[in-house]
């Protein structure tokens, strides 16, 4: 289940930002749980004759808590379809309760409200740097206005059967900024290689008819401040992507991670005269340390 955590912190924070796409954003995102725990798992299981504390009956001690910390980094557009990247550092944390309360990546705090082995369902707060400013690109923004970031509300379904994961992750707007909804559906692919894991996948992600006229439609006040031509849009596919990521164990307590979306707008967006490149690629990096 690690590949399906790491995966859904990655694509929480470009779906913000990126879809979403961070974007979460995108801080999609960082060394996530399930990979924690399974390295944690691994570890224990290895090592439970040396150096797991038992009680007098044989049963593991081991905490419930699983906690990680570290620097991350954040590469994606701008803003929704332009061609120009942001930076973004962030805390990359890894902190988990009895796989029932989380924060990871761009989840400020969330819960599983089910969950077993093979999946989970459950919602989270998750923060959004996906915005639009006039002064991201002064000459081609200018007179549409601003779009503010703000945190969203994520719901959210995965299941994992033998190496593949498929999952479903709605955001919902809830700090009045006309961000609307949009819902990724994403299956993956994770092999382990040693210290190493791979993990690729295609996805989808729909957009409501709110956040592609917020991104991506030119109203007629728009266009008469702006110069661009009027434009109108409505609910569908957003983009399409293909996510890849790739995370190592250097040691017990340490592990890197890098994860990338490759995405091409598709539809209103890709048509959309403030789309400056229908390609996108969002790129999460972060280490962690695992207490």
């Amino acid at each position: 289940m690690r590949a399906l955590t790491q995966y859904k912190a990655v694509r929480g924070a470009q779906v913000s930002r990126l879809s979403l796409l961070v974007a979460a954003a995108l801080g999609l995102g960082a060394a996530q749980a399930a990979h924690a725990d399974d390295a944690a798992a691994g570890t224990n299981a290895g090592t439970s004759t040396d150096s797991s504390p038992t009680t007098g009956t044989g049963a593991s001690t081991e905490s419930k808590w699983k906690i990680g910390v570290g620097p991350g980094l954040v590469i994606t557009p701008r803003y929704p379809g332009s061609r120009q990247l942001s930076y973004i550092p962030f805390p990359a944390l890894d902190i988990s309760y009895d796989d029932r309360f989380f924060s990871q990546g761009p989840d400020v705090l969330g819960v599983n409200v089910l969950r077993g082995p093979a999946y989970h369902v459950g919602a989270s707060l998750s923060f959004d740097f996906q915005s639009r400013k006039e002064s991201d690109d002064p000459q081609h923004l200018h007179g549409l206005g601003d779009v503010d970031g703000g945190p969203k509300l994520r719901l959210f379904a995965d299941y994992t059967w033998w190496a593949f994961t498929g999952s479903v992750q709605l955001y919902q707007d809830i700090a009045g900024n006309h961000q609307g909804t949009t819902v990724s559906t994403d299956l993956v692919a994770s092999a382990p290689v040693g210290g190493w894991l791979f993990s690729v996948g295609p996805g989808v992600t729909w957009a409501n008819g709110t956040y592609t006229r917020t991104f991506f439609g030119v109203s007629g006040q728009q266009s008469a401040a702006s110069g661009l031509p009027t434009y109108n849009t409505s609910a569908g596919i957003r983009d399409v992507h293909l996510n890849a990521q790739v995370t190592y164990d250097f040691s017990r307590h340490w592990n890197g991670s890098v994860a990338a979306t490759f995405g091409r707008l598709e539809h209103n967006a890709a048509n959309s005269p403030i789309t400056e490149k229908r390609f996108e690629l969002n790129t999460i990096a972060s280490v962690n340390y695992k207490f």
